[in-house]
């Protein structure tokens, strides 16, 4: 395995991660905003909601545009 193959490797994992958490919290923000969870106010479910839609839809997109490859040179 080369070195840019790691490199696509552990860039492929962290924008799966990215969008696990961003899942994570959106179940968390539902959870608070329904009231199972009580040690938090209900208004940071919506906060939270926010950001896990953030982490799981927009995030992802701005990593990948970041590290994309430059188009090779004729």
């Amino acid at each position: 395995m080369t070195a840019d193959d790691r490199v696509a490797r552990s860039r492929f994992f962290i924008i799966g991660l990215v969008r696990l958490a961003g899942a994570l919290m959106i179940a968390l923000a539902v959870a608070i905003t329904y009231g199972r969870v009580t040690a938090v106010p209900g208004e940071f479910g919506y906060v939270l909601l926010a950001a896990g839609v953030m982490a799981m839809v927009i995030l992802p997109q701005m990593l990948v545009a970041r590290w994309k490859s430059p188009p090779p040179e004729e």
